[in-house]
Formats: structure tokens, C-alpha cells, sequence
């Protein structure tokens, strides 16, 4: 009876441990949201993604400032795949060649994008559902582990968690990822669209008349047609197209009207604006290194990363086959269309790992024993 009872014990307890450890169930829409002060978040475990990231605009009112669908199925159905608010990996941005070489070893990765290899390949975590492995009212981790060879050439396992956190009208992002066997790339981000007037401005379905200062952001890596960085760094003139240090408060379309703009990010003059990769340097610890503002809706986000800089793409490729979300938006199906947004990526130097001259490599590649790490906030208020 004594061993019944003690039997009986135990697995109430197990019960216990096991009711307390379970993860809740997302909303009634199928998201799960977190808030604070200022600020509503929510998330989907298909990609880690933030669905919707609501703000207080210069009347008081909640707007929703980031890109997304109103149908929560459609994240895995669009063959566009804009990785909307999503973490892609192992390896974001671009692999030229689709290749890398580690200790004398040449991987070969899947080309998805021309000649290269985008965000690893068309299996890349971005199109993963992740675990979600624990809520709070303020907070939400999300964790993955990816087997090796799950996206062709990356080799060795590697478990990955992201904590997004919000508090007092700002948005937190700490992400972690090991390889325990072997050594393997690891370059990660948060995949952020905005749009900080919500699409509501009816003068302009276009991000030019946005804002944009990055203080620390003098130089820029060269990149050619396909958006590979040559190996070059360049700083950029006062006034220039890239420029964006010079002075507070710049248009981000302040060149729309230069020649050379339409061709800027490359596609041999089909790629108008920004798809590059701008180097944080000499920012004191925890200072603001980005501020992205609306005019019209008087929002500012403000960037602090601990990332040594950040990949600016004003949403080119948006062909318009996709609507707004329904909160957002001046007119009935208005449609996302080119050049209407802007995604910010903080992360390290894209294809670093074949380039060993800029010595990236120790922030890049990853093995038993390390650990990459990465922690990113957003802070919203008004101009």
C-alpha cells in the first residue's frame, strides 16, 4: 500500500512538472502576443515570425508598422517568399558561388538565387516551424534544431533559440545557435520589413519619403550585379546615393532622382534603391546606430545591435501581387508594390566567409565548444 501510494506520488508530481512545463496554445488567431508599455507584439512558429508589431503613431492611435499577411496560411503558400519578419539560417543573406571552405574543405550550396546561395537554400529556416518553448505576457522563445545537411552543403547539426522580449515601447531580439559536432556557418538576423506610416499616407504608396540617419555607417561594402559584395569597402561621399551619416533626418529617396539610382542595387539597372550592406563602425556600447522616422505618421524606430552592421533593402522585388495587411492601408486591396517598404537586417558582413581579408571568419563560423550569439532592439517613439 506504502509503494502504491509513494508510485501514486510520483506520478502525480511527473503530472504536475509536465502541466506546469507545457507551452499555452497561440490566440484564437493563431498568434501568439506578447506587450508592454507602447508596444503589442505577435509571433507564428512558421519561421519565428512576427506577424504584427503594433505602435503608438503622433495621434495616439495603434498602427501596425511591420509587413505580413491577414491569412496566417499564406506564409508558407506564397511562392514570392519575401521572408517577412522571419529568421532565415543557418546562413542568411548570400553565398557566392554557392560555395564556402572551411579548414581546407570546399561545401558546395544549393543555388537559389542565380549563381548563388540565398539565406541556405530553399530549405532554409525561414520556411522551418520552430518549437515554441516559452511564453510569457512579455515574451516568447522559439527554438530549432536543423539536422545537418538539412539545407545542402551545411554541414553538422545546429540548435538555434530566439527570445523576443518587448517592455516600455521597445522590442527585444537575443538569438543563440552552437554546432556541438563540427564546424559549420552561422550568420543570422532578424528579417524586419517596415513600413512606419502603415501604408496609410495617401500621397505616396512609396518608403522614399521616410527618414533614415545611421550615424556610424560611413562606409558600405561594394557589392556587383547580384548583389555579392566584391570585397571592396567604400565610404560614401556626403550627399551620395549611400550616403546616410552625413546628417540627421535624410529622405531615404533623397537620390530618387539621380541617374545612377535606378541601378543602385544592382540587376544589371533593374534594382532602383537599396539592397546593401552598410558597416557599423565606432559606436559607443548600446548607443542608437540606426533611425528610420514617418513623416506622416510621426513613428521613429530607433536600432541598437551589438551586430557590426546592418543590410538596407527598400523592397525592389515587391511586384504587387501581394495586399497590405487589412489594418493597414489609405485604400480598399491596396497592394504591397516596389520600392514601399524597407527591410533592415542587422547581421554580420555578408558572404564573410569567403572573404578571410575583412577577418570575419571567427565570427562566422561556429564549432563544438562556441557559441554565436547575437541581441538586437527596437525602439519606437515619436519624431
Amino acid at each position: 500500500m506504502k509503494f502504491s501510494t509513494l508510485i501514486m506520488a510520483s506520478l502525480v508530481k511527473a503530472a504536475t512538472i509536465t502541466r506546469q512545463t507545457e507551452v499555452p496554445a497561440p490566440g484564437p488567431d493563431g498568434k501568439y502576443t506578447i506587450s508592454a508599455p507602447g508596444i503589442k507584439a505577435q509571433f507564428i512558429p512558421y519561421g519565428a515570425t512576427l506577424t504584427n508589431l503594433y505602435v503608438k503613431d503622433k495621434n495616439g492611435q495603434d498602427i501596425d508598422v511591420v509587413l505580413g499577411y491577414d491569412d496566417l496560411d499564406w506564409y508558407p503558400k506564397d511562392p514570392g517568399h519575401p521572408v517577412y519578419n522571419a529568421i532565415p539560417g543557418r546562413y542568411a543573406n548570400r553565398v557566392a558561388n554557392g560555395e564556402y571552405t572551411i579548414d581546407g574543405v570546399t561545401y558546395k550550396t544549393e543555388k537559389n538565387d542565380g549563381p548563388n546561395t540565398l539565406h541556405s537554400g530553399t530549405n532554409n529556416w525561414s520556411f522551418r516551424y520552430w518549437d515554441v518553448t516559452a511564453v510569457s505576457d512579455d515574451s516568447i522563445t522559439f527554438s530549432i534544431v536543423d539536422k545537418s545537411n538539412s539545407s545542402l552543403g551545411f554541414l553538422g547539426r545546429v540548435k538555434s533559440s530566439v527570445t523576443y522580449s518587448v517592455t516600455d515601447s521597445t522590442w527585444k531580439i537575443k538569438i543563440t545557435a552552437t554546432s556541438p559536432e563540427q564546424k559549420t556557418p552561422i550568420l543570422l538576423t532578424q528579417h524586419t520589413y517596415f513600413r512606419l506610416d502603415a501604408f496609410k499616407d495617401p500621397s505616396t504608396e512609396k518608403i522614399w519619403d521616410h527618414t533614415l540617419y545611421l550615424p556610424y555607417s560611413k562606409r558600405y561594402l561594394e557589392a556587383d550585379q547580384n548583389s555579392i559584395p566584391t570585397g571592396k569597402i567604400i565610404t560614401a561621399a556626403p550627399s551620395s546615393i549611400n550616403d546616410f551619416a552625413s546628417e540627421p533626418d535624410l529622405l531615404l529617396g533623397h537620390s530618387k532622382n539621380d541617374p545612377a539610382f535606378a541601378g543602385n542595387c544592382g540587376a544589371n539597372g533593374a534594382c532602383e534603391g537599396y539592397n546593401g550592406y552598410w558597416l557599423i563602425e565606432d559606436a559607443p556600447k548600446d548607443a542608437v546606430v540606426l533611425t528610420l522616422a514617418s513623416p506622416f505618421s510621426g513613428v521613429k524606430a530607433e536600432l541598437k545591435t551589438d551586430q557590426p552592421g546592418v543590410v538596407l533593402y527598400s523592397c525592389n522585388w515587391m511586384d504587387g501581387s501581394n495586399s497590405v495587411k487589412s489594418n493597414q492601408g489609405f485604400k480598399k486591396d491596396q497592394k504591397v508594390v516596389r520600392s514601399s517598404c524597407i527591410a533592415i537586417e542587422a547581421h554580420d558582413y555578408p558572404d564573410g566567409i569567403n572573404h578571410p581579408e575583412w577577418g570575419r571568419l571567427d565570427k562566422q563560423i561556429f564549432g563544438p565548444g562556441q557559441t554565436y550569439t547575437q541581441e538586437t532592439s527596437w525602439t519606437f517613439g515619436l519624431i
